[in-house]
């Protein structure tokens, strides 16, 4: 059995497989031909010192004990052609993760996707990059792979209780994503490589029997006697079957729309809003590494930061060192920002969501939309935006040090938000709560962070879409919603998950109790 050693090393250690070699042989009192070899199991950094370390936890092999690589393969997939079929509504992480979770459980998946293949979904990106033109189906959150696909393929996660965190990782892997997610304490795919994953994901589902409908957006749901019968296309075609996965993302308020009209039950859910900050990443690694040069060994540093202000909290959200902003509208007539990183996170920029929680309390000016009072309230702030910005994808934007000080930037330096910015006073975008909660906390980020409080810093309105405005309650036990039989409310969009990893979990997890309720039935 190999052993199992954890300790510290410099950057310029942690990034040579020899001299990680040759310190364990250190600490082990042995010499470096004893040692087969040396494999790191987890890396993170500790930055609390002035001399910045990198925690390892490696796997030590002597000479004598056997090592044998192991490569990660795809399970063994059935053909499921000619198998029960299985409704999922999305292809984002949550639907695609179901479907293979489907097809692994000899189950047939036809995947409905509203949006374009993720090659496709490109030249929708370009158009409201330069255009401003928003495609309502395929964009930033809607198309193959999901929001996450090109804003940015962070695989972080807070939600190890929610299931088998390391099985999607290993999934991930499997189809060609590199093992050092495998590795990283906050693990990161990249824009750039993630679609390739994509694609290859849906084309083993097809491969294996099960069907891929893209261009294809749900108008209905078929339900009777409380019972899912299946689903109608906008393009009036009609696909039967009694269970249905529903992971259409934090963003499809059309289907939020009809479940409301439809009276299935759902509820409004409190999220948070504020803005995307971006900075110099220069500036942030000087703040988190106390170092005027970060150097070669050390990633662009991100940063994480919390605070309560006048009872709520405001904290950094879906942070993106080296990285850009993105217009993540839509539908025409709204702003929305967000943010993503290559894979090797190299742009000049460090950009994060400032967000504050929102309480149920707030939506009460939408009161008359029940159970879409919060979605109505996060739609008026966006569209504010828009009018504010010349009814265009430009974001309206302000040096941070004259938000805290409600005085309009007299200029507003380039920034990496693409379709370009509008100086405007921010309190214009937001409720007056929302803005002096965020003015406080900005210079209370700046105590704990010296020199995060700047005018080099530039504020994007509005980060939005940090999670769904709406929940639909399912059985805790059988994950089917509490009052139709045989749908599945999963994932971001259902209010039971919050990034990649966890969607896809969750995706996992419905798929699973399918299966579950249909051995029953037999």
């Amino acid at each position: 059995m190999p052993r199992e050693i954890q300790t510290q090393v410099s950057p310029e250690v942690a990034h040579n497989e020899f001299l990680i070699k040759e310190h364990v042989a250190k600490l082990l009192n042995a010499s470096v031909k004893e040692l087969q070899k040396v494999v790191v199991l987890k890396r993170s950094i500790d930055a609390r010192q002035k001399a910045i370390k990198f925690n390892l936890k490696v796997a030590v092999f002597f000479n004598d004990e056997e090592f044998v690589a192991q490569k990660i393969e795809l399970p063994e997939y059935k053909n499921v052609a000619n198998q029960q079929e299985v409704i999922v509504v999305g292809a984002g992480p949550a639907g695609l993760f179901a479907a293979l979770q489907l097809v692994e459980l000899g189950l047939k998946p036809i995947v409905i996707e509203r949006g374009k293949d993720v090659r496709g979904r490109r030249r929708d990106l370009k158009a409201i990059n330069v255009d401003h033109v928003v495609n309502e189906d395929s964009n930033y959150c809607f198309g193959e792979g999901g929001a996450g696909t090109y804003s940015d393929g962070k695989l972080y996660t807070r939600s190890k209780k929610r299931g088998d965190v390391d099985r999607i990782l290993r999934l991930l892997v499997a189809f060609g994503a590199s093992d050092d997610i495998l590795v990283e304490a906050h693990p990161h795919i990249g824009t750039n490589k993630l679609p390739q994953i994509i694609q290859d994901i849906r084309e083993k589902i097809i491969e294996c029997g099960g069907q891929v409908l893209f261009e294809t957006r749900v108008t209905d749901i078929l339900v009777k006697n409380n019972e899912i019968q299946g689903i109608i296309t906008q393009k009036g075609d009609t696909i039967t079957a009694n269970k249905l996965i529903l992971a259409t993302g934090h963003s499809a308020r059309d289907i939020f729309e009809l479940l409301d009209k439809k009276k299935i039950f759902i509820e409004a859910k409190p999220f948070a809003l504020g803005v995307r900050a971006e900075h110099p990443q220069t500036l942030i690694d000087k703040i988190q590494y106390s170092c005027d040069y970060r150097g070669e060994f050390l990633p662009p540093s991100p940063y994480s930061i919390v605070k309560q202000v006048n009872g709520r909290g405001m904290y950094s959200f879906c942070m993106c060192p080296g990285g850009v902003i993105a217009p993540c509208a839509t539908s025409p007539g709204e702003v929305v920002t967000n943010g993503w990183s290559p894979s090797k996170r190299d742009q000049a920029t460090a950009n994060s969501g400032i967000v504050v929680e929102l309480k149920l309390e707030d939506f009460k000016p939408f009161a008359k939309f029940g159970a879409l009072a919060g979605m109505e309230f996060q739609k008026a702030i966006e569209q504010k935006a828009w009018y504010l910005a010349g009814q265009t994808q430009k974001a309206p934007a302000q040096r941070m040090v004259d938000f805290t000080q409600n005085k309009v930037s007299s200029d507003i330096p380039k920034t990496s938000y693409v379709p370009g910015t509008t100086s405007v006073e921010m309190g214009q975008v937001f409720p007056g709560f929302l803005s002096q909660i965020m003015r406080e906390g900005f210079k209370e980020f700046g105590k704990t962070m010296r020199g995060y409080l700047t005018n080099d810093a530039i504020l994007h309105a509005p980060e939005s879409r940090t999670s769904s405005p709406v929940r639909i309650p399912r059985d805790n036990e059988t994950l089917e919603h509490l009052q139709i039989k045989g749908l599945y409310p999963c994932g971001e969009g259902a209010g039971y998950a919050g990034g990649i990893i966890s969607a896809a979990i969750d995706g996992e997890k419905c798929a699973l109790k399918i299966a579950e309720a249909l051995l029953k039935k037999q």
